[in-house]
């Protein structure tokens, strides 16, 4: 009919385009952060400084999900659409949060943020050693060079048959694939957690969608964050290597999964829906 229209606006781009530049930036952050912690921290103090940069990436999912869960109790048209116009609640299936507030006070936040990472030096003195200024200087003068040297060398013509390589040396290296298989299978757990059990709780127990976010924000990540602390402190004070970590992550990870496969007899009762599980009379 002519009533009816296909969507074609293409503003999803936008948050698409978005999303990707918000990918570029904060993807580096992590194996750089790493590394510069790495190289300039003492052995015995390195797993406490990662534990801290791991619990500060879960903080901040914390943070977000309060966000949305606020963001979501406000009607997406808020500032063109006046309260008393609203005739739905946030628990009508109908309701849509305003969800776009939520990535543009992150954007700012991200910018501030950002700043401070311009002052960073590229060189610092290596944790516990006292080296004098001068000593430092000219230690460090002789890498920067080398980089400054090795970076004018570094075209895609020099770069490709290196990669190459490298890329097919690390997909041969058993630990390191079972490494990648390890997190794949964690962070699919965990990412399908988070996008599902929000419908699951507003579906099975009443809840809006800002309650259902600010629940699963509330039980998860705290837990994240002391597990993540708590691990990096014991490493610091036990000063644990890398083979007896690993143990440790095994047996810790299979109690994990025994406690998650416990919760298969946790089985609520499966709310009426009419033509699905009752019927229509």
């Amino acid at each position: 009919t002519e009533c009816e229209k296909e969507p074609g606006s293409l503003l999803w781009v936008f948050v698409m385009v978005g999303n990707i530049v918000r990918g570029m930036g904060e993807t580096p952050i992590m194996p750089l952060g790493i590394s510069y912690l790495e190289d300039f921290a003492k052995t015995e103090n390195s797993p406490f400084y990662l534990a801290c940069l791991h619990t500060a990436t879960v903080i901040g999912p914390f943070l977000g999900l309060l966000l949305a869960s606020f963001c979501a109790e406000l009607f997406v048209d808020i500032g063109s659409v006046g309260a008393d116009e609203i005739t739905i609640t946030a628990t009508d299936a109908r309701w849509v949060g305003a969800w776009w507030l939520g990535i543009l006070i992150c954007a700012l936040l991200n910018l501030l943020v950002g700043i401070p990472f311009w002052f960073l030096p590229k060189s610092l003195v290596k944790e516990g050693e006292t080296n004098d200024p001068e000593e430092t200087s000219e230690k460090s003068a002789a890498p920067l060079q080398e980089n400054d040297k090795n970076e004018t060398k570094q075209t895609m013509h020099y770069f490709v048959p290196d990669f190459i390589p490298f890329l097919k040396a690390l997909l041969h290296n058993p630990v390191y694939m079972l490494f990648i298989c390890i997190t794949v299978l964690q962070f699919s757990a965990f990412d399908g957690m988070i996008s599902f059990m929000p419908k699951y709780l507003e579906q099975q127990f009443g809840k809006s969608a800002s309650d259902a976010i600010f629940l699963i924000g509330v039980y998860n990540l705290p837990v994240l964050c002391v597990g993540y602390f708590s691990g990096g402190l014991f490493m610091k004070k036990f000063k644990i290597n890398i083979y007896q970590a690993a143990n440790i992550a095994f047996w810790v990870s299979l109690l994990e999964y025994l406690l998650y496969f416990a919760a298969y007899w946790t089985v609520c009762d499966t709310s009426p829906v009419a033509g699905l599980t009752v019927s229509y009379q």
